[in-house]
């Protein structure tokens, strides 16, 4: 049967509000699996436990609330923490160190919108943890981005390492966070960074001194622009808006198609990515002032990939969005690719709000 695009919708408000439903209409399943990891859901494989998945949940979930006030989307932001905590047999940690920091993102968030203490200690026990385990002078002073291979290092490690160490500098005063912050966005900068700003995934993952050029990918690029506009903000050093925004207009002109970024995988983990970067992208926009081309390049392409992710997606939302936003969902679709699309929509609705 032939759908129709979900287009009558009438404001990014009320789009946000029913993409938010769809995570869970589409996707539920009953506690603790909490989300089915695909869609059909009954050919879902369930076996992996996606912690870094269910971490933007959280976020996604307090984008609405901070859009909204809706104490609903506030709950269901402290489920889907509780729903990590108890699939992960009662711990934070796990082996992956960017599995970690999503995760403590996320918690800190949480301490913001709740006041509750406990989120705050969580987040800092976190990048404690992070840093014991994964910090160390291999190929530079730098984060690792798993226990298991410590001398492998990458933008999906030390990114979120920057971010969360700058903002819990800023809420704590504490200039430990600051100075690893700090030592991480040097080791990047020298180490993945293009003069045009393209921001590479990793070095030494075979442990032959080799960066990993083929991996180009929408999620470093967001990574960057965050840490960049948190130190940014942290420094009072508007000269690192500049590195953000050349990043943030180097990876529309290099991984989309004009309105749309190109598909990066088959789904799975890499439909996170560009979720990330719309998440970072919204930090710089709301940084840039408005008389900057950069801004206004920036804001075309957002409002043209929405506008695109919006028609490919049925009326019925029922159906999840495409991993490509040119196209309709076929096949098994992983909930990390609609967690993308409720990214993107969040930041289309806030800003034109």
């Amino acid at each position: 049967m032939t759908t129709t695009a979900a287009t009558d919708t009438a404001t990014w408000t009320d789009r946000a509000d029913r993409i938010q439903d769809s995570i869970e209409q589409l996707y539920g399943a009953p506690w603790p699996q909490y989300l089915h990891n695909s869609w059909p859901t009954a050919d879902s494989d369930d076996a992996t436990f996606n912690y870094w998945w269910l971490a933007h949940l959280i976020d996604v979930r307090l984008d609405a609330h901070e859009r909204s006030g809706d104490p609903e989307r506030l709950e269901q932001a402290r489920q889907a923490h509780r729903n990590i905590v108890e699939r992960n047999g009662g711990s934070l940690y796990n082996d992956y160190f960017d599995d970690m920091l999503w995760f403590a993102l996320a918690t800190l968030r949480l301490h913001h919108a709740t006041g509750d203490v406990a989120y705050r200690d969580d987040a800092v026990a976190l990048f404690d943890h992070v840093v014991e385990h994964g910090w160390n002078d291999r190929g530079g002073e730098s984060l690792a981005w798993r226990k298991q291979q410590l001398a492998y290092k990458n933008t999906p490690a030390n990114g979120p390492l920057v971010i969360l160490g700058a903002r819990l500098h800023r809420l704590t005063g504490d200039d430990r966070f600051l100075r690893y912050a700090d030592t991480a966005f040097d080791w990047l900068r020298r180490t993945l960074v293009g003069e045009d700003g393209f921001v590479e995934d990793g070095i030494n993952r075979e442990d032959d001194g080799r960066v990993d050029t083929q991996w180009r990918f929408t999620y470093n690029q967001g990574l960057w622009v965050g840490a960049a506009v948190e130190l940014a903000a942290t420094h009072d050093d508007a000269a690192l808006l500049d590195v953000a925004a050349r990043t943030a207009v180097t990876a529309v002109r290099e991984l989309s198609d004009g309105t749309v970024f190109r598909q990066e995988g088959e789904g799975g983990d890499e439909g996170l990515f560009k979720g990330v970067y719309y998440r970072y992208l919204g930090l710089l926009l709301d940084r840039l002032p408005e008389q900057d081309a950069r801004r206004t390049e920036l804001l075309d392409f957002l409002r043209a990939s929405t506008d695109a992710l919006w028609a490919s997606v049925p009326e019925a939302l029922d159906r999840p969005a495409a991993n490509d936003w040119n196209d309709r969902a076929e096949g098994r679709v992983p909930y990390s690719t609609q967690l993308s699309a409720a990214m993107a929509t969040e930041l289309r609705a806030r800003l034109d709000a």
